[in-house]
């Protein structure tokens, strides 16, 4: 048994899914947060002894402030937190709206910023230490058009995480990300079929990621064995990126 206790946001589906099934399965405690509360407490089924299903939209501080209450109250503080939601939609920039831009941001950028400014505290104060593990993407490292205010919003997690990763450090609190290329899940699915097409064929190894294989770094850094590793962004993109 494990004396970690995990939230993992986007947990109902894809890599945050993976992801919350893992650390079940190495014996974690894992709340399992999304926006879709049936779609969390289906992946909680999974392993009801170790996965907690709650709700939360990351976009909403009062939302992501009582899912923090509720942690505290009914598992504990939490120790690790990983940040996997997101969202977006393939389009030009040109054809975006306020609207769109606003919601990728608040969703991809301000989501983890929201989760962080709410579990942090705690995790100082326990004084233990601590692991956050923050998803971003290699569209925030390289770019990726038709993507531009996503990777934009992806940019700026890898630039938190790094920013997080000195302030916290005198906490003994890691914070790193992880960035996916393509990767099977809902979100790529919904791409059209030729995007889909072309994307697969850029990748060298010719394949989607499984999201089992994005949640494997990240099971990593929030493990002891990343106890010296702080600050640093790693790419799961079968070489379609090899970002320096």
């Amino acid at each position: 048994m494990s004396n970690t206790i995990a939230v993992v946001t986007g947990a109902g589906s894809g890599i945050g899914r993976a992801i919350a099934l893992a650390l079940a399965e190495q014996g974690d405690t894992v709340v399992v947060a999304d926006l879709d509360l049936q779609a969390a407490e289906k992946t909680a089924a999974e392993r009801p002894d170790r996965l907690f299903p709650m709700t939360v939209d990351v976009a909403d501080r009062a939302q992501v402030d009582a899912l923090r209450d509720r942690v505290t109250a009914e598992v504990g503080v939490a120790n690790v937190l990983v940040n996997a939601a997101g969202w977006d939609r393939t389009d030009q920039f040109l054809n975006a709206t306020t609207e769109f831009a606003e919601k990728v941001v608040a969703i991809n950028y301000l989501g983890p910023v929201h989760m962080c400014s709410a579990f942090l505290p705690g995790m100082v104060e326990a004084g233990n230490g601590g692991r956050v593990v923050n998803l971003a993407s290699d569209a925030g490292r390289v770019g990726s058009a038709g993507e531009s205010i996503y990777a934009g919003a992806k940019g700026g997690v890898i630039a938190l995480s790094k920013s997080l990763a000195r302030e916290m450090a005198r906490y003994r609190i890691n914070v790193n990300c992880v960035c996916p290329g393509p990767t099977d899940t809902p979100l790529f699915q919904a791409q059209a079929e030729k995007l889909k097409e072309a994307l697969v064929k850029a990748i060298p190894f010719r394949r989607l990621a499984r999201p089992e294989e994005v949640a494997a770094p990240v099971l990593f850094f929030a493990s002891e064995s990343a106890s010296f590793i702080t600050g640093q962004v790693i790419s799961v993109s079968g070489g379609l990126t090899m970002a320096g």
